[in-house]
């Protein structure tokens, strides 16, 4: 008897370096008779072994042994059936629960089958209905402001993280967001006071150190730009290197050493060859420098790596105008314009270009 295995008991062993569980031989009407035991199977389940049709079995089970009344499990069935992409149905599982019990988890799980189902004015009302219910917690606070930002509504993102501070002074994300809010509305020196909050709290990545010299840099401050560039390439990985040096060329060209901006871009270009921003601005400085032949290789180069680009479409298109090959010109202005629809530059020089073509 001592060799004879149950199969429920089987079903749980592992080998060395196996599976720790044998989902195919789980009997789940049985574990779902043990609500504790099942749930945690459930949830290993669902984020563990990513398998939502096992754990959607095993929570359907479980909820007819509940009688419908727990509202744990129909959030689960929710989620399971968000992940097999039925979301009408995770919609109705959430509801039902948040009937049961309001929690705030399942107001946000609620609110991701909205933004799936591109409803964002659904998911504000529902944030809205759990914002009353739960005052002042941030998870719903930085999920409204996620998708005011989403939405393109700015200002009121910038709201709610503010008030993401008011209550929790110390949130990484909203502190970022409202740097960053700051930095593109003009204002470097209020988003460096936000950025350097988050050095107070102890976050030292690559990232935060070259937003700090780009900040430093378009606040006036250069004493400090090279020195959080240098903090900021030390701690840098393969992944984001090339952007920090092509920010490091930026700033050089800011301050006329056109010799190192030249440098900082060859090398993002020799860390990561299919940097499109990088080869664009060396193509600038290679048409400066006289090489015309070697700056159209660089824009082409660089259109065909990003082509969500507009600047070497451009760069190209006003080159060729100067050179006189006015058809091509005309198709890279027109590229530019697709990526770019209100470039006042390129609407100009297809202006140009078009009462050139109406004089032959």
């Amino acid at each position: 008897m001592g060799r004879l295995v149950r199969l429920g008991t089987a079903s749980m062993m592992n080998d060395p370096g196996g599976e720790f569980i044998r989902v195919e031989g789980l009997d789940l009407q049985k574990y779902a008779q043990r609500p504790p035991i099942a749930k945690a199977l459930c949830d290993y389940l669902i984020y563990y072994l990513r398998n939502p049709r096992k754990a959607l079995e095993l929570a359907s089970e479980a909820t007819q042994v509940a009688d419908y009344k727990d509202w744990w499990w129909k959030a689960r069935l929710g989620k399971c059936y968000f992940q097999l992409g039925l979301y009408r149905e995770a919609e109705k599982q959430f509801k039902s629960a948040n009937r049961d019990e309001a929690m705030i988890a399942t107001h946000l799980e609620l609110c991701k089958v909205y933004l799936r189902l591109d409803q964002p004015n659904s998911a504000l009302d529902e944030y809205g209905r759990a914002g009353e219910k739960f005052v002042g917690d941030i998870h719903i606070l930085l999920a409204l402001a996620r998708t005011y930002d989403q939405l393109n509504a700015m200002m009121r993102g910038v709201q709610f993280y503010k008030r993401v501070l008011s209550f929790d002074s110390v949130n990484a994300e909203a502190i970022a967001c409202l740097a960053s809010h700051h930095f593109y509305t003009d204002q470097p020196e209020v988003a460096l006071r936000f950025y350097r909050r988050l050095l107070q709290n102890g976050v030292a990545t690559s990232e935060l150190w070259n937003n700090l010299g780009l900040c430093c840099f378009y606040a006036g401050q250069y004493d400090l730009t090279l020195s959080c560039f240098e903090r900021a390439l030390m701690l840098a990985e393969d992944n984001n290197m090339a952007d920090i040096w092509y920010n490091v060329g930026q700033m050089a060209i800011g301050v006329g050493d056109l010799g190192l901006a030249y440098q900082a871009f060859k090398i993002g270009m020799c860390i990561d060859a299919d940097h499109a921003e990088s080869y664009n601005n060396l193509g600038v400085l290679e048409l400066r420098k006289g090489n015309v032949e070697q700056a159209q290789a660089h824009f082409r180069t660089a259109m065909r790596l990003g082509p969500h680009l507009f600047e070497p479409a451009f760069n190209g298109g006003l080159l060729s105008f100067k050179l006189g090959d006015f058809q091509d010109s005309f198709e890279l202005a027109n590229k530019a314009m697709e990526a770019y629809p209100e470039h006042i530059e390129s609407k100009e020089l297809i202006k140009q270009l078009k009462q050139h073509f109406s004089t032959l």
